[in-house]
């Protein structure tokens, strides 16, 4: 699903943000990304949505080479993945139910089928409460669980977040964790950025660990208790 052949990202003045970093990620997967302020996950997480490109190497997402994809494909890459982002993005002049149901409008079904998903997706991150409030009103933590809502709601192949966990206390964020995981059971991919080395522990899943733009390790998922 995801794969990066010695990719690396040189920003303007020689700023590195990525270097010689190789990996593949199977369909289906549920991976995590770790490593110190600045190592580079939010960057790596860029190229793979194509809001990036990288300066060497490749990076094919269901196999396509986006680092020599047309721009004009760049719509179509982001039309099936799920970001979460840190900052929530969420639109202040719409409800929490019509930023949860942006990515459904824009492909275009009917409102009876986006009322129906926009809840279910809602209920899922425990704010179903909250449909018709608008996003100024919400904590922090209730803007990031509309955010994931959002980026859930379309179940697309791809799910991508960068700490998504952050403004959340550990009981939610263990609880959020689990609903990624239940999505990644269904199919879906999923790659998330976390600095919660103890809960990244907790889920046993494959962790690539990033420092100073380098793949310095992969470690396998594990079974063990």
């Amino acid at each position: 699903m995801i794969k990066f052949e010695r990719v690396s990202k040189l920003y303007p003045g020689g700023s590195r943000a990525l270097a010689d970093v190789s990996f593949s990620i199977e369909r289906g997967s549920m991976v995590f990304l770790t490593g110190h302020s600045g190592a580079g996950k939010s960057t790596l997480l860029r190229l793979v949505m194509m809001l990036e490109r990288a300066s060497r190497g490749q990076v094919i997402v269901n196999g396509r080479n986006l680092s020599t994809a047309p721009d004009r494909v760049a719509p179509m890459v982001r039309r099936n993945t799920g970001m979460i982002f840190q900052d929530h993005k969420l639109l202040r002049d719409k409800t929490v139910a019509d930023n949860v149901g942006l990515p459904l409008l824009i492909a275009g079904l009917k409102y009876s089928d986006i009322r129906k998903r926009v809840r279910a997706a809602l209920d899922k991150v425990g704010l179903l409460d909250k449909e018709n409030a608008w996003p100024l009103t919400l904590s922090g933590g209730e803007q990031q669980r509309v955010g994931i809502a959002r980026a859930i709601v379309a179940m697309p192949p791809l799910l991508l977040a960068d700490e998504p966990t952050g403004n959340l206390d550990p009981n939610l964020s263990r609880e959020l964790f689990s609903l990624f995981e239940h999505v990644s059971e269904q199919g879906v991919t999923v790659l998330i950025a976390s600095h919660d080395l103890n809960l990244i522990r907790q889920m046993r899943k494959r962790v690539l660990v990033l420092s100073a733009g380098r793949l310095a390790d992969d470690i396998p998922a594990s079974d063990d208790p």
